[in-house]
């Protein structure tokens, strides 16, 4: 009997999926991680109640349930690289890093030395092997496909992970098996967002970690003072709500310099520079640890955002008309039909006026 170590997180997904590995007859431990259990200004952290959950649904499938601290791990190379990223003007992806280094870096590598044979999560995702490969697929449920947030995790780590919800081709028929099975979990709510910020918001959380620096909103076109701010790195491109400028037509932001500490804004939401035909990647990261062959391919820039055919020219996604702007430190993940191969980092754009003259 194959021996999987489980995450459970108490949430809907992870309970499933636990679940219907007990039915597939796998040796079954549940974890708990615990990475996160900092209370924020205004926002109790929730992880205790999601801990009692996760115990409820232990006892509920007659399987032994742990807790693994993971705080120090997560701290470092999730909570810290958020901080890090927006003060330098970057907008990140923490559940991608998230994905690599705490869930299928440092939960599989404990789990494996604890002598699984598996891991597996509650991800929205497929795994196939064959041919002495491992492949990551899109989920049948499109609308809830979480491969965007998997791209860095390696083909080595894939072929110890077993996905089963990826393989459900919705998310009410998911909460419809939990309560067939009495899980008593299927009607929480999904997490959204980013996790540890919680009900606080990113801007909250953002000024309780970094300084507030009080600088000007720019309008793009003329160079004209709009209004003030509390930092740039409060802002991200393409953001529209936010700006408090005291009315007019709603403005977005085209783009930030916190070395400067300003942020440039347009009322225009047609203007081109808001538009791009190129995103340069930085970081890639390729499943299979191969560089996939130039040519034309899919291309996701936003969780659940819409699939777009891309050319692939090294480093460079290069699209036939252009898209809208994504903000430097979005992850751009690149597809062949429904296998997911990787992606990268997007860069921020060089040579780009703040204002035209």
């Amino acid at each position: 009997m194959a021996r999987v170590f489980c995450g459970l997180s108490g949430g809907v997904d992870s309970a499933l999926a636990a679940a219907l590995l007990v039915e597939q007859g796998y040796d079954v431990t549940a974890v708990y991680m615990r990475n996160w259990s900092r209370d924020l200004p205004g926002f109790r952290c929730p992880w205790a109640d999601d801990l009692a959950d996760a115990e409820r649904v232990a006892v509920t499938l007659g399987i032994d349930l742990e807790v693994w601290d993971c705080e120090a791990e997560y701290k470092a190379t999730v909570v810290d690289y958020l901080v890090d990223a927006y003060a330098h003007g970057r907008t990140p992806n923490p559940d991608v890093m998230c994905n690599q280094t705490i869930k299928f870096g440092t939960f599989a590598e404990r789990a494996l030395e604890r002598g699984a044979d598996f891991v597996a999560t509650g991800h929205y995702g497929r795994i196939v092997r064959e041919g002495g490969r491992t492949w990551l697929l899109r989920a049948l449920d499109e609308h809830k496909d979480q491969t965007y947030f998997l791209w860095r995790v390696s083909e080595e780590a894939l072929s110890r992970a077993l996905l089963p919800v990826g393989e459900i081709a919705d998310k009410a028929e998911v909460r419809r098996m939990c309560a067939e099975r009495g899980l008593g979990v299927e009607a929480k709510p999904d997490s959204d967002g980013i996790c540890f910020v919680g009900q606080v918001g990113i801007r909250t959380f953002l000024l309780d970690e970094l300084e507030r620096r009080a600088g000007d909103v720019v309008e793009w076109e003329t160079g004209r003072v709009l209004g003030h701010h509390d930092g740039a790195f409060l802002f991200t491109v393409g953001q529209r709500k936010g700006l408090d400028l005291g009315g007019g037509p709603a403005r977005y932001v085209v783009s930030t310099d916190v070395e400067k500490n300003v942020v440039y804004v347009t009322a225009d939401r047609m203007s081109p520079a808001l538009f791009t035909q190129e995103i340069r990647l930085e970081d890639m990261r390729w499943i299979s640890g191969e560089h996939p062959a130039d040519g034309r391919y899919l291309v996701r820039t936003r969780h659940t955002g819409e699939l777009r055919e891309v050319e692939l020219l090294g480093s460079v996604l290069r699209f036939d008309k252009p898209v809208r702007r994504v903000a430097p430190g979005q992850s751009a993940v690149l597809y062949d039909g429904v296998h997911c191969l990787g992606g990268g980092i997007v860069r921020a754009e060089e040579g780009q006026p703040p204002f035209r003259s």
